[in-house]
């Protein structure tokens, strides 16, 4: 999802409506914002991405769920909204004209995935979630939507839903996003960092470059946003920054072809 369908990290995006709702301090909002520069100048390798999902599956620990459902519903369009990249939404146009299923993959946490996945009509969505206690976050990750748990998932939801997968489409801008895009029968990379590009070409794979983020709703002047009772309601999970990947699936029953 991060650099595929949204121009910034989904995760860090939301440190500065966190802070001021007293989830995180000032130095926490700068690590954020050092760790989104370099996120979105060269991409993070597995190592650095371990252990940025380590500081901010611990960094939530302790905090109420409903708080943190609630600043992503407030404050979601005004984050989202206008950094959806114009090439991502006509993608999803195209699938769903087409009649496939569009599934966001991402291992961002479900509180910031799914209400984006419902802000583009996503049919389903694959996040990581973390523990919860209490109605308080743990700080311990419960599932972790990441590199071969990707593929694993959408090879179960295909199982379920009837997705031939060789006639599905996958697209991301990270090489630990390798397994996912094995396992469909259109991969394509999208802002790829350098060893994904590199794979890409030697696969003969499609490499495309996504550049124009723009406000969705001035770029459909007929949608209609999910009202904020909605966006509240599937608003759930933890803050984990992490590469996304988005999936169109072909129903080999209902669609044979692509």
């Amino acid at each position: 999802m991060d650099k595929t369908i949204i121009a910034k990290s989904s995760a860090l995006a939301f440190s500065r409506p966190f802070y001021q709702g007293g989830l995180i301090n000032r130095r926490a909002v700068l690590r954020s914002a050092y760790a989104q520069f370099v996120f979105l100048v060269g991409g993070a390798d597995h190592d650095q991405m371990e252990k940025m999902r380590q500081y901010l599956s611990a960094l939530t620990r302790g905090w109420n769920v409903q708080q943190v459902r609630e600043i992503v519903a407030e404050t979601l369009h005004n984050l989202i909204d206008p950094i959806i990249y114009d090439e991502a939404a006509s993608l999803i146009e195209q699938h769903h004209a087409a009649g496939r299923d569009v599934v966001i993959v991402s291992s961002s946490g479900s509180e910031v995935v799914e209400p984006i996945g419902a802000l583009l009509g996503a049919d389903h969505v694959i996040a990581t979630r973390l523990q919860i206690e209490d109605g308080c976050y743990t700080g311990e990750i419960e599932y972790y939507a990441y590199a071969e748990n990707k593929a694993a998932a959408i090879r179960e939801l295909a199982e379920v839903e009837g997705y031939d997968l060789t006639e599905c489409y996958a697209y991301s801008d990270s090489s630990t996003d390798l397994p996912l895009l094995e396992a469909v029968g259109h991969p394509s990379a999208v802002n790829p960092d350098r060893a994904l590009r590199k794979e890409a070409l030697a696969r003969e794979w499609p490499v495309l470059v996504f550049d124009r983020p723009v406000e969705l709703r001035r770029r459909l002047p007929e949608f209609s946003a999910p009202s904020r009772s909605v966006l509240t309601a599937v608003a759930v999970g933890a803050a984990v920054l992490t590469a996304g990947a988005v999936w169109y699936a072909t129903r080999r029953r209902r669609h044979p072809s692509a």
